[in-house]
């Protein structure tokens, strides 16, 4: 089972809910009328907190008990060497209920990268970032701790198998990491031309 953040309450708690059921919205318009393509929302920006800004990461939401769907997404993987077959599973999958109940998605956050990759390197030795993620006029700005999974790590399993159903070129050697959001420092804005809202004042909507 993956924890995340335990004991929210109050304001942070429903932050939290808040921000995770605009993540499952945003994925499940992304698979149903995107070809599962990663949308804005999806691709926060990343800020060290040096205020290096080292740019945009795909992001990934995990279920707090991952390992039924991961085992869906390694049997989708290994049954067939054909990209477009798994491409096509993956939606079918993913288009269905899976992000319907938000309540079943951790706070934990997660992104691969490639061996050896700069960026990675440069935000795990921070150990801390801040994570931008803003569309249709929504903005969640979530400073979070940073940590490096093992493999075997329900995290780590999850990550690499649901991307290697949409990447067929995945590199022999990746890199996982995983991003919790301190939500007492959290700051969701809803944004108009005119102004933007703090959090509480105007519910954010999709």
């Amino acid at each position: 089972m993956i924890t995340g953040r335990l004991g929210l309450e109050g304001a942070q708690a429903a932050l939290c809910q808040d921000f995770l059921g605009w993540q499952c919205r945003l994925r499940q318009m992304a698979m149903r009328h995107d070809q599962g393509r990663p949308s804005a929302g999806m691709r926060p920006t990343v800020t060290l907190p040096d205020g290096a800004v080292l740019g945009a990461i795909i992001v990934l939401i995990t279920k707090r008990e991952p390992e039924e769907a991961t085992a869906q997404f390694r049997h989708m993987v290994l049954k067939t060497h054909d990209p477009a077959d798994r491409y096509t599973s993956a939606l079918q999958l993913l288009q269905a209920g899976y992000y319907q109940y938000p309540e079943e998605f951790s706070d934990v956050l997660s992104g691969l990268f490639s061996g050896g990759s700069p960026m990675c390197h440069r935000i795990l030795e921070a150990g801390r970032c801040v994570l931008r993620f803003t569309e249709h006029g929504q903005t969640y700005t979530l400073s979070c701790s940073v940590r490096r999974p093992d493999q075997q790590h329900p995290v780590y399993q999850a990550t690499y198998w649901h991307n290697s159903l949409f990447n067929p070129a995945m590199p022999g050697h990746v890199e996982v990491l995983t991003f919790l959001p301190d939500w007492s420092d959290a700051v969701a804005e809803l944004c108009t031309a005119e102004t933007a809202y703090p959090y509480g004042i105007t519910p954010s909507e999709v």
